[in-house]
C-alpha cells in the first residue's frame, strides 16, 4: 500500500456493481470513489489528492492548476482526449491509460454486428414479433436475403491489435481480409489506399483512432465507392464516419447495411442523423462493445499496475 490518496471521479461507467475493486483499493492509503462528478465538483473533490482516476471526466489546464497536490492521473480507458496532456506535462503530472483490455470483447462485438447484418437478424426478430412467421404458409420465413460471409472480402482500417483480432475472426469464417493505409501515417506496401480498397470489399470495419486526419474518413464519396450491398461497421470512434452521409446513403439503398457502436456526441441527442426512425438496415449499439465484465475487471488490474509502477519510479502505459 502506498502513502498516497486517490480519488476516482467517475466510477459508474466502469463498475456496475459486478467488479472486485479490492486490488485498486489496496494500492492506496485512501481511495475515495464517486459514481459521477460534475465539472463544478472536480476541483473540490481533488483537493489534497495526489492521484486522480478518471474515465471520461475532463481535466483541463485550469483544473490542474487548482489541484497542486496532483502527481498522477490514471485514465480508466485508452482515450486521453479528456486530459490536457500539455498542461499535465508542464506541471509534472504523469498520465497513464489502460490498453488492450477489451480486445476480445470488442472483436466479438464487431463480428456480432457483421453477422447480424449478413443474416438480417434485426429484421427477422422484428418479423417474428409482428407475427409474420406465424402467418407463413410454409415452415420457414425468408423475407430478407441472407448473405454468406465465407468467400467475401473484409476491409480493415486500423490493423493494430484490435483490427488484427477482428481479421482473425473473419478469416475463421472463411473471409478474405484486406487492409488499408490510414491518412497521416506512412503508407505500407502491403496495404491499399482507400480509393483502391473500398471498391473491392464486401464489408468495412473501422479500428483506427479519431484524429484530424481521420475525421470524416468515410464520407459520401467514400460510401459511393463501395459495392451497393456492402456493409460498414464502426466500433472505434464516432466522427470517423460522416453520420449524415451514412444516413443518406442507407436511405438511398446503396449499402447493404451499417452498424455502429459509437456516435460523434455521446450520449447522443435525439436529432442525431443515425437515430432517425426512417434509416433502414442500421444497427446502433450504445458504446457497449468494450463493456464485458472481464474487460472492465482488466481495467481495474491495469489501474493498479500503473499506480504501482509509478510508485516504483518506472511508469507503465504512460502517455503524458
Amino acid at each position: 500500500m502506498s502513502k498516497y490518496r486517490a480519488v476516482f471521479l467517475d466510477l459508474s461507467p466502469l463498475d456496475q456493481g459486478d467488479l472486485d475493486l479490492t486490488p485498486l483499493q489496496s494500492a492506496f492509503a485512501e481511495l475515495i470513489c464517486h459514481t459521477q462528478t460534475s465539472e463544478t465538483q472536480i476541483v473540490a473533490r481533488l483537493q489534497g489528492a495526489e492521484i486522480a482516476i478518471v474515465n471520461k471526466v475532463a481535466l483541463s489546464d485550469a483544473t490542474l492548476a487548482a489541484c497542486p497536490d496532483l502527481k498522477l492521473i490514471l485514465v480508466a480507458a485508452t482515450g486521453v482526449n479528456n486530459i490536457d496532456l500539455v498542461a499535465a506535462k508542464q506541471r509534472g503530472i504523469a498520465v497513464c491509460n489502460c490498453q488492450a483490455y477489451g480486445t476480445a470483447t470488442v472483436a466479438q462485438h464487431t463480428l456480432m454486428l457483421l453477422l447480424a447484418l449478413a443474416t438480417r437478424l434485426p429484421d427477422y426478430q422484428a418479423a417474428v414479433a409482428r407475427g409474420r412467421w406465424q402467418e407463413s404458409g410454409q415452415f420457414c420465413l425468408l423475407d430478407f436475403p441472407i448473405i454468406e460471409l465465407a468467400g467475401k472480402t473484409l476491409g480493415v482500417l486500423g490493423h493494430g491489435e484490435l483490427g488484427g483480432a477482428v481479421a482473425k475472426l473473419a478469416e475463421a469464417l472463411g473471409m478474405r481480409v484486406l487492409t488499408g493505409n490510414l491518412p497521416g501515417r506512412p503508407p505500407r506496401p502491403d496495404r491499399l489506399e482507400l480509393d483502391e480498397l473500398l471498391p473491392q470489399i464486401d464489408a468495412l470495419t473501422l479500428h483506427c483512432p479519431l484524429t484530424e486526419q481521420t475525421r470524416n474518413l468515410i464520407g459520401a464519396r467514400e460510401l459511393q465507392l463501395m459495392k451497393p450491398a456492402a456493409f460498414v461497421i464502426n466500433t472505434a470512434r464516432g466522427g470517423l464516419i460522416d453520420e449524415q452521409a451514412l444516413a443518406d446513403t442507407l436511405r438511398s439503398g446503396h449499402l447493404g447495411g451499417a452498424a455502429t457502436d459509437v456516435l460523434i456526441n455521446e450520449p447522443p441527442s435525439n436529432d442525431n442523423p443515425l437515430l432517425a426512425a426512417d434509416v433502414p438496415r442500421l444497427i446502433v449499439t450504445p458504446h457497449s462493445a468494450w463493456g464485458s465484465r472481464e474487460a472492465r475487471q482488466r481495467i481495474v488490474g491495469q489501474l493498479r499496475e500503473n499506480a504501482e509502477a509509478f510508485f516504483a519510479g518506472t511508469p507503465k502505459r504512460q502517455v503524458g
